[in-house]
This record gives structure tokens, C-alpha cells and sequence, in this order.
């Protein structure tokens, strides 16, 4: 076998809410008012990853990379319950439905869905604004008239929790520790 990697620390933006369950490790940028809930495990040992502003990931999610394949979760994105992206991209307001599984260099476009269940293999990309849906996952509709409320309200059709849950949830997330085999690399306490 070969050497272990080498583990980067993780660079978190003091406006994020990671909460205690939450494993991240390596070369992980997480950006401001980004949320990153129960249970999610954010990887990077052999390239980058990096959550957007504004991005929500939903508890029990997956977020990894290959080497050569770093995964960027846009500004304003929700992963939602259980999804696993690796190595992929996924856009601005985009939404990553529950269960849903993005493979190495995918690309989920700008505001574009991916359905609950649905897989999106190795290389291919869903246009922005579409919702795909399938295994593999196939545009199934434009997603135009989302667009287009968005664009009139000023934001994304997902946002992210609003001001009195944000202010609850830093509340809860007293304290987060990341850790590599036992060792603390990093621990923050909530404002």
C-alpha cells in the first residue's frame, strides 16, 4: 500500500454553521452562510472541494473528490438529505434532490434540479436551468419560469434557511472540532 495522504486543514468562513456531526477534512473551503448539517462528510485528501456562499448541505451528505476531479458546490446550492457529489461540478441555485448522486466531472448547471434518486454519470452535464431526473439522469424539463421569478425577486429559487432559523442554528452549533485519526486540526466555537 502506499502513503497515507496528507491532510490539509480545512478553511471554514466564521459566518458557516457546521454542526458537531459533521466530519471535514482536508483541502475543504467552505464558504460564508454556508450550512453544513448533521452527519455530512466533506473529503478532499487527493484534490479540492469547495462549498459556495449561501449553500446548504443537508444531513447525512457526501462531498468528495478524485485526483484531477475537485468538486465545487456553487453559491446558494442545497445538497439535499443523503446525496453524494464526487468530484463534479454543480452551479449557482442549483438543487441536488435527496439521495441524488453526482459522479466524477459531471456538471449540474446553473439553477438546474437533479431529482431524488437520480444519478448523473461520469462526464455528462445537465444544462442550467433544467430538471433532470433518472438513472442515468435526463432532462426532463426547462426550468424557465423559475429563472425567470428568481431573477425579478433578486435570488435563486433555493435559498437557504432564513434569518431566525440561521440565528437558531448558530445558537445550537456550540462547538465543532475537525479531526484527522484522533487529532483535533481545527476547532471553532459558535459567536
Amino acid at each position: 500500500m502506499g502513503e497515507p495522504p496528507t491532510w490539509s486543514v480545512p478553511t471554514i468562513h466564521p459566518s458557516a454553521v457546521v454542526l458537531p456531526s459533521a466530519q471535514i477534512h482536508g483541502r475543504v473551503t467552505i464558504a460564508a452562510d454556508a450550512f453544513v448539517l448533521f452527519g455530512v462528510v466533506i473529503r478532499a485528501e487527493f484534490d479540492q472541494v469547495a462549498v459556495g456562499a449561501g449553500s446548504n448541505v443537508q444531513d447525512n451528505a457526501v462531498i468528495h473528490c478524485d485526483e484531477g476531479a475537485p468538486t465545487e458546490v456553487g453559491q446558494r446550492v442545497t445538497i439535499g438529505h443523503g446525496a453524494v457529489v464526487h468530484g463534479a461540478v454543480v452551479g449557482d441555485r442549483a438543487l441536488v434532490g435527496i439521495r441524488a448522486v453526482v459522479l466524477n466531472r459531471a456538471t449540474l448547471g446553473e439553477g438546474a434540479w437533479l431529482a431524488a434518486g437520480s444519478v448523473l454519470p461520469e462526464g455528462h452535464t445537465i444544462p442550467p436551468w433544467t430538471l433532470a431526473m433518472g438513472t442515468p439522469a435526463r432532462p426532463v424539463r426547462d426550468l424557465d419560469a423559475r429563472r425567470d421569478r428568481a431573477r425579478r425577486r433578486g435570488r435563486g429559487p433555493v435559498s437557504g434557511p432564513g434569518p431566525a432559523i440561521s440565528r437558531n442554528l448558530r445558537l445550537k452549533a456550540e462547538a465543532v472540532t475537525v479531526m484527522w485519526n484522533g487529532a483535533a486540526l481545527l476547532s471553532a466555537r459558535a459567536r
